[in-house]
């Protein structure tokens, strides 16, 4: 790895020097999101093309116009195509504008477990910006810059700045998301309170605490902003990241919970409100489709098809925004609409018309087709007679001839529909599925049904959904997968939270774990993870009745509609850090398990419903929380091992329960995780004999 840089030398440094440490950016490459599932199941969202040019290339160029040098690059799935395709690209050439590119891999399943991660390798020594994989902007970043580091010099708890942008008065947010309200004091750029409120057809309420009326002479109340997911941080960010391991969501999570918390922290966020540039994220398929229009429609200008912004495109503008690439074969009759896109090496027939469509590089159009808001990738071949609209289709599938693909369709990489098949706008056509345990794709079989008996693929369904999961945003239950419009993103709410997918469920596959939450009460059950934890932690300091704070618990629980998983996670939580706290204050390892878990065994009782079950998914998932927040924590596997003794010794969790835990690949899934259980291998070593032991008994017996 790369030197860390002189930290310990610059600590003495005035504000002026700080400035000249390189600006550090972080790219988080993978969201932990399944919204752009299949196509996902096989490649990263960051690699998927928009406007015929990876998302990833588009926030290079934001960044490399910022000023940033360093650069590191968070990935999750598909990690090697990643690094294949930046490694092959001008930014990690002699070139580039980057002195450091760097790759991070890990088994991050959250947000909130990357910054933790992040924290704990020590890479970003002074400010640096944190952005998404999928950030579309053309904004000037100097200002914002200078107004963070101005408060910094005046104010060291002043720690992050957003950059948002104004929404205009015509603000139009979807239908099935919801807006995050900034509550701001204007005087200081300060931002006071965050919630955020789903769009539903009922009276909203903002619960804003009275002293920020008494406190502040002004305060604006926003519902008018674009998120456009740019953060100006300090390393103090991570640090409250590390703190509080019930975060998970950047937004709903960790600034309402600090916000709510400044008293206790006293740390200060700002905002950089701006009202012209380009600023999205392409968070979900409603704005794959709203920033590609404004791509090509020059909204987002430098950041254009005829830029050419990857080595080896040739695109020139025409009248009516069409976009053309050298080695494209058009047929005399063909109709070339305006807002189109048409890659090299791509050949259309006679009599197809196409408009508002985007066609990557060596596709096959055939004859009498009609595309219209159509995204085909490369390689991808149209039969003749086919009608595709508003639907993507992806690299290398083929439609037969005398097919339709509906609006809102989702044709997968390599798919094959057979010769007059009908495509529904709510399929989600794929050739691969998730294996069962793991994030790995493999080859289901053909459904004739759906793409015709010479097809190949299937419906894509999510085989870990449980019934009571909400859609993810971005889905239309009743109507297409994704609602194209006419809109541009400016329009659009860009930072709708049933997108920040904050509820990670750990007793399921790593790559399929994300809940959405997507009911009117998607706030308040994101508030749970917080609240929760804080009021149990509290009780237990203040040495509360276990049933007086069971009550408290099961009355948020239903009041927010909480899962038996967010339950467990806040239960871990509070205890950890209450055991901690004893050990900080002179206790042993022993005694202070002893005393909460001893004193508190009725809350893990009433979390834990598989008991004289064969199967222990609730003690697993509840010993994978305790690992996971024992694995950030100095001297975790040793709190590790005496909880795991204590917890076995009161029989909240089973010795089934401890051996599968063990078993589960889920908490080895890194070095951390591997490394906070290891001294606890010799319990379950213990556990597993006398397992043995009573089995062989009872052959005996029964022989």
């Amino acid at each position: 790895m790369p030197p860390k840089g002189k930290k310990g030398q610059d600590k003495g440094k005035s504000g002026e020097e700080e400035r000249d440490e390189p600006l550090q950016a972080v790219i988080l490459a993978d969201p932990f999101e399944t919204r752009f599932n299949p196509f996902t199941l096989e490649r990263p969202r960051c690699l998927l093309p928009l406007a015929n040019t990876p998302l990833i290339e588009y926030t290079f160029e934001f960044l490399a116009n910022a000023g940033v040098e360093e650069i590191f690059v968070y990935c999750g799935a598909h990690r090697e195509q990643v690094e294949e395709y930046i490694t092959k690209s001008k930014w990690a050439a002699q070139s580039s504008p980057f002195s450091r590119l760097e790759l991070i891999q890990s088994t991050s399943h959250s947000i909130g477990d990357a910054m933790r991660d992040l924290d704990s390798r020590s890479l970003l020594t002074g400010d640096f910006l944190l952005v998404y994989g999928d950030v579309v902007s053309n904004l000037p970043l100097e200002s914002a810059l200078a107004a963070h580091r101005a408060r910094r010099v005046k104010d060291k708890n002043a720690i992050m700045t957003m950059v948002l942008r104004e929404a205009g008065a015509n603000h139009r947010t979807k239908a099935r998301g919801s807006s995050p309200i900034f509550v701001i004091d204007p005087t200081k750029d300060r931002c006071l309170h965050f919630e955020q409120m789903p769009n539903r057809d009922q009276t909203h309420f903002l619960s804003i605490d009275p002293e920020l009326l008494s406190e502040h002479q002004e305060l604006e109340i926003r519902q008018d902003l674009i998120d456009c997911g740019i953060d100006i941080c300090t390393p103090d960010v991570l640090a409250l990241w590390s703190d509080n391991f019930d975060f998970q969501a950047p937004r709903k999570g960790f600034l309402h919970s600090v916000l709510k918390d400044y008293e206790l922290n006293g740390k200060t966020f700002h905002t950089h409100i701006v009202s012209d540039h380009y600023a999205a994220r392409v968070r979900n398929l409603h704005a794959y489709d709203s920033v590609s229009k404004d791509i090509v429609s020059r909204w987002a200008y430098p950041l254009c098809p005829d830029s050419n912004l990857v080595q080896g495109q040739s695109y020139r503008l025409q009248k009516g925004n069409i976009y053309k690439e050298e080695g494209v074969i058009l047929a005399r009759d063909c109709v070339i609409g305006s807002k189109t896109v048409i890659g090299r090496g791509t050949s259309i027939g006679d009599k197809t018309v196409i408009k508002n469509s985007i066609i990557g590089r060596h596709c096959q159009i055939g004859r009498n087709v009609k595309l219209d808001g159509a995204f085909i990738w490369d390689y991808a071949s149209v039969g003749d007679g086919s009608t595709i609209s508003k639907s993507v289709i992806a690299n290398e599938a083929s439609i037969g001839r005398k097919c339709t693909v509906e609006d809102g369709a989702l044709i997968s990489y390599g798919v094959t529909i057979g010769e007059g098949m009908t495509i529904r706008g709510e399929h989600r056509i794929t050739r691969a599925k998730r294996k069962q345990g793991s994030g790995d794709a493999v080859r289901g079989d053909p459904d004739p049904t759906i793409v015709g008996p010479k097809g190949d693929g299937f419906e894509f369904q999510d085989s870990d959904e449980d019934d009571e999961d909400e859609p993810l945003d971005g889905l239309v239950s009743s109507g297409p997968l994704y609602n194209f419009s006419n809109e541009s993103i400016s329009t659009l709410n860009s930072d709708s939270e049933a997108d920040d997918l904050e509820l990670q469920d750990h007793s399921r596959s790593a790559a399929s774990s994300f809940l959405s939450v997507g009911s009117a009460d998607s706030q308040h059950a994101a508030n749970f993870d917080h609240d929760a934890s804080q009021s149990i932690y509290d009780s237990l300091e203040q040495g509360h009745e276990p049933a007086n704070i069971q009550l408290e618990l099961t009355a948020l629980r239903m009041s927010t509609n909480a899962s038996d998983h967010q339950v467990r996670r806040a239960v871990v939580s509070s205890f950890v850090k209450r055991i901690l706290q004893l050990i900080n204050s002179g206790e042993t390892n022993k005694a202070a398990i002893a005393q909460v878990f001893g004193q508190y065994k009725e809350l893990i009782d009433r979390a834990i419903f598989d008991k004289n079950q064969s199967s222990k998914t609730d003690q697993v998932d509840f010993m994978l929380l305790l690992q996971a927040d024992l694995s950030h924590r100095e001297n975790g596997d040793a709190v590790l091992l005496s909880a795991a003794t204590k917890l076995t010794e009161l029989d909240c969790i089973e010795e089934d329960g401890i051996i599968q835990w063990w078993d589960d690949e889920r908490g080895s899934e890194s070095e951390e995780l591997k490394k906070v259980r290891e001294k606890t291998r010799a319990l379950v070593e213990f556990l597993q004999q006398d397992s043995e032991d009573e089995s062989e008994e009872e052959s005996e017996d029964s022989e």
